[in-house]
């Protein structure tokens, strides 16, 4: 019996490498895609030993122009097809609008927001056919918060991947599609390499302990969650008290407290 293959992006790390270890404890094969080969590569060999699934690193940018189709395309080659696609790769463009390049805007564009959307449209096909799909958009808590001087792309594009991921969930239901299923996963500040590579490691590091979580539980939430269908998960208590809060407080509250928290996190260079 063939195995179900879950495509994992950013899989080289942090949560990318949690949900590869998580479906591989399941028993599902992996198709592995970063842009880091040799993490790729020990994380595959490292979950085929202990678990005795098939893996297939596949080094791609998804900033890069066809990173979608090339990903597939291998995946094809090796004739095998996406049962569950985890769109996490991603990361936190540091200083302001004003500051960065807009090549740099566009390729944080095409990796967060238009690659995640175009491997979907290029799967569901596939899934509808097998009458079975899992999509899982790694989107953000900032996604549900005013946005903020700073990172100014991230809450916006994080937002976006929460409204498509409710649509496209919605959509395969009033389609007849009943065992494909769209989440978006919305963690809050998780530990990772995340705020290491954008460099503000030295300031998130001063947040309360009680604001992080570790990747373990935020994938756990995101597998549980696209099972049953439910569209939206935010995981961990804290997390979804603060979700709550963004719905009831008064917008102007809101982005007050918002831009006072981020002169701590984010970087304004």
């Amino acid at each position: 019996m063939i195995r179900r293959l879950c495509l994992i992006t950013g899989a080289s790390a942090g949560i990318g490498a949690e949900f590869a270890r998580q479906y591989a404890a399941l028993g599902w094969d992996l198709a592995l895609t970063a842009r880091r080969t040799d993490r790729l590569e020990a994380l595959g060999t490292e979950l085929s030993e202990a678990h005795g699934i098939e893996t297939l690193a596949i080094a791609e940018d998804l900033g890069a122009d066809g990173a979608p189709e090339r990903i597939l395309a291998a995946i094809a080659a090796r004739d095998r097809q996406v049962d569950a696609l985890v769109n996490n790769a991603g990361y936190g463009l540091p200083g302001t609008f004003f500051n960065t390049s807009w090549d740099d805007q566009a390729q944080f564009i095409r990796v967060l927001y238009t690659a995640p959307i175009e491997l979907a449209h290029r799967v569901l096909p596939g899934m509808a056919e097998r009458h079975y799909g899992r999509i899982i958009n790694v989107a953000s808590l900032a996604g549900y918060a005013a946005g903020s001087a700073g990172h100014t792309l991230y809450a916006s594009v994080k937002a976006g991947m929460i409204k498509f991921s409710e649509s496209l969930n919605a959509e395969c239901e009033a389609m007849g599609h009943a065992d494909i299923h769209c989440t978006a996963l919305c963690p809050g500040f998780t530990w990772s390499e995340f705020h290491d590579v954008n460099g503000t490691r030295e300031d998130t590091n001063k947040m309360p302990k009680w604001m992080w979580m570790e990747a373990a539980p935020v994938v756990k939430a995101g597998i549980e969650a696209v099972n049953r269908g439910q569209p939206v998960v935010v995981p961990g208590m804290a997390n979804k008290t603060i979700a709550t809060l963004t719905r009831i407080l008064p917008e102007p509250l809101g982005r007050a407290m918002v831009s006072a928290q981020s002169r701590r996190y984010r970087r304004m260079d």
